[in-house]
């Protein structure tokens, strides 16, 4: 089975974001991208009250006017979720003829990109699409997800994140000590340390597991 959609991620830093279309769609979609380090630029005549509290805040750039084509081809990242289905194909021109990716809402055809269904737990990310052909089943494994990654992972996450910093500093050279430092933290038993210890005992903890000597190694100073 051939598939459509390659997963990636794709750095927002820098990249300017164009959303054509100001109502409930196109407001969705600006709610994703705010999560996300890049400038957004809204383009509408008429625009959903939100936006309008957006732009006000200077969380956007509303310019409440129609789209002028080709002005698509000098942004970074296109969504055009127009009520107007002949716009959002010049919308999608405009951005093909010059290799800017777009998506149009609800027109698959015309997506050189998708949203999957998302669950966010600080830096982990975790996805599910199904290549745009049953969405429905993405929201509902979405909710599956939850509970696979509960709340606690936010804390979780976190750690993880200033542990690897801190193994890297300690081992940067001794793959051998770092690789074994990173498997005490995942077969860590995190539900219960979570739950029944203070940070400042966490923090302890975690120095233990990067000093702790590779099973490997111990045996072998052991057997000399």
């Amino acid at each position: 089975m051939s598939h459509t959609y390659m997963p990636i991620s794709i750095a927002l830093t820098g990249r300017d974001c164009l959303v054509v279309g100001g109502g409930h769609v196109a407001l969705r979609k600006v709610e994703t991208l705010l999560d996300y380090d890049t400038k957004v630029t809204v383009v509408a005549p008429e625009a959903d009250p939100k936006l309008e509290m957006f732009a006000k805040h200077k969380r956007i750039t509303l310019e409440k006017r129609p789209y002028k084509s080709p002005e698509a081809a000098h942004y970074g990242f296109v969504i055009s979720a127009s009520d107007d289905m002949g716009l959002n194909k010049q919308v999608c021109e405009d951005c093909r003829k010059v290799g800017v990716l777009v998506n149009v809402a609800d027109a698959p055809a015309l997506c050189d990109f998708i949203f999957p269904a998302v669950v966010r737990r600080d830096c982990l990310t975790a996805a599910i699409s199904t290549d745009g052909k049953a969405p429905f089943m993405s929201g509902h494994l979405r909710h599956v997800l939850e509970t696979i990654f509960p709340r606690h992972w936010e804390k979780l996450m976190q750690l993880a994140a200033a542990y690897r910093k801190q193994v890297q500093q300690r081992w940067e050279d001794d793959s051998l000590r770092k690789n074994a430092a990173f498997e005490r933290f995942v077969e860590a038993d995190w539900n219960t340390m979570l739950k029944d210890m203070s940070d400042d005992e966490i923090s302890y903890r975690l120095k233990q597991m990067i000093e702790l000597e590779p099973a490997s190694q111990a045996d072998s100073e052991t057997d000399s």
